[in-house]
C-alpha cells in the first residue's frame, strides 16, 4: 500500500501531536510509543530483517492477500512490538494486541480469533507462554483458518467448526527455544533481532531527540548511545533522563559532559552497566572469590529474584565478557575483575566434576 505526500505529512503531524500530548500528560508509556518508527523506511538498523520483511509485505500487497504469519525473536527492547505495528501499518489494517500469559484457556483464543476481520494482524507477545490447549487450537487457526469450539463436556461433547477470516499472526518471543516445533513450523517468516551497534543507536538517539525537541551535540548523543546496551528502548529512556538533567541542572543542551554527569547520577557507567549488573559482579568477585557460584545463591546475595538476575543482568554480562556460565555455576572473567579495579586471583585447581550441591 502506497502513501501520497499529503498522507505522509498528515501522519507525521498526527505523530507529533500525539507525542506532544503524551509529554504534556507525563505518560511515559505513551511517549515511548510515540517514539516508535511508523514504517519500515523509518527503522534504523536490523537491515537484513527489514529487507526480508519488506519483501514479504510487498509480495502480499501485490497478491492482494494477507502476509504469511511472522515470528519475531530476540532480547527485550529491540523492536518486536514496533515491527508488528509496522506490519499492520504497511498493510493498512488494524492491529489486535494480546500476550501469551493472557491466553490461559482455548476459549480465550477462540474469542479473540472469532472477532478478527479479514486481513487483520494479531500480535501475540511472549507467545511461548501460551497455555498448551490454546497452542493446539492455534495450529488449526494458522493453517486452515478455523477453530473447533467444544460444546458440552464428557461423552456428549460436540466440536463445532468455526470459520475465521484469513489473518496474519505476528508472534514475539524472547525465548524461541521454548516454542513447540509444530507451532514454530507454521510461521511463514521468522526473524531474529540482533543487538544494535553504537552508530545505529546514535541515529536513533538523534531521531528521538528531534521528536522530543531536545538539543544535543554529536558527543552527547554518542555518550548516550554507548551506554545503551545495544537496545533502542534503553537509548530512548536514557535520552529522556539526560534531557531532564540538562533542563534542571544545565542550560538545556545535552553535551558530553552533561550526558556523563546525568548517567553517572542514574548509576549507568561508561560501558552501560547499571546498579544490578555491578552488584552481581561485586558480590561474585568480592564475596565468592570470582566463583563458581550458583545463580540462586547469587540472586539471594544481591537481594533479587533468580529470574531477575538470570534474565535481566546475565545476558548483558555474558555478552560483554564479564561473566561465564559453567557446569559448576557462574564465574567472573578477567574483564570483570578489571572493571571493578580488582586483582584477579590465580586460577583455581580443578576439583572434578560437578556435585549434587552445585547449580
Amino acid at each position: 500500500m502506497g502513501f501520497h505526500e499529503d498522507d505522509l505529512a498528515a501522519a507525521e503531524d498526527s505523530h507529533l501531536r500525539s507525542l506532544t500530548a503524551a509529554e504534556a500528560e507525563g505518560d511515559e508509556r505513551a511517549v515511548e510509543a510515540a517514539l516508535r518508527p511508523r514504517s519500515l523506511d523509518e527503522v534504523v538498523g536490523q537491515g537484513r530483517v527489514r529487507d526480508q520483511l519488506g519483501l514479504v509485505l510487498e509480495a502480499a500487497r501485490q497478491r492482494g492477500r494477507a502476509p504469511d504469519h511472522v515470528l519475531l525473536s530476540g532480547p527485550p527492547g529491540l523492536g518486536k512490538t514496533t515491527l508488528a505495528m509496522i506490519i499492520a501499518h504497511e498493510m493498512g489494517v488494524p492491529l489486535r494486541l494480546t500476550s501469551g500469559p493472557a491466553i490461559t484457556h482455548a476459549g480465550d483464543l477462540a474469542a479473540i480469533l472469532s472477532g478478527l476481520n479479514e486481513g487483520e494482524v494479531l500480535f501475540v507477545d511472549e507467545i511461548h507462554r501460551m497455555s498448551r490447549p490454546a497452542e493446539e487450537m492455534l495450529y488449526l487457526a494458522m493453517e486452515d483458518f478455523r477453530v473447533d469450539v467444544i460444546i458440552g463436556k464428557g461423552p456428549g461433547a460436540t466440536a463445532i467448526p468455526l470459520e475465521i477470516p484469513p489473518f496474519t499472526l505476528v508472534g514475539a518471543t524472547t525465548r524461541a527455544g521454548l516454542l513447540p516445533g509444530p507451532l514454530r513450523d507454521r510461521f511463514g517468516f521468522t526473524a531474529h533481532l540482533e543487538f544494535y551497534e553504537p552508530h545505529e543507536l546514535d541515529l536513533i538517539v538523534h531521531r528521538s531527540a528531534g521528536l522530543l525537541g531536545v538539543e544535543l551535540t554529536e558527543e552527547g548523543s554518542a555518550e548516550i548511545a554507548g551506554r545503551s546496551r545495544g537496545t533502542p528502548r534503553i537509548a530512548n529512556r536514557l535520552l529522556r533522563r539526560v534531557r531532564d538533567y540538562a533542563q534542571v541542572r544545565a542550560d538545556g543542551v545535552v553535551t558530553r559532559q552533561v550526558a556523563e554527569a546525568a548517567l553517572d547520577l542514574y548509576e549507568v557507567d561508561a560501558l552501560g552497566l547499571d546498579r544490578l549488573d555491578r552488584s552481581v559482579l561485586d558480590v561474585l568477585c568480592r564475596r565468592f572469590g570470582g566463583g563458581p557460584v550458583g545463580v540462586s545463591t547469587l540472586a539471594v546475595a544481591v537481594g533479587e529474584e533468580r529470574e531477575t538476575v538470570e534474565e535481566v543482568a546475565e545476558p548483558f554480562l555474558v555478552r560483554n565478557g564479564f561473566l561465564a556460565r559453567t557446569p559448576r555455576g557462574r564465574v567472573a572473567t578477567a574483564a570483570a575483575w578489571a572493571h571493578l579495579g580488582l586483582d584477579a586471583p590465580p586460577p583455581a585447581v580443578d576439583s572434578g566434576p560437578p556435585t549434587l550441591f552445585d547449580e
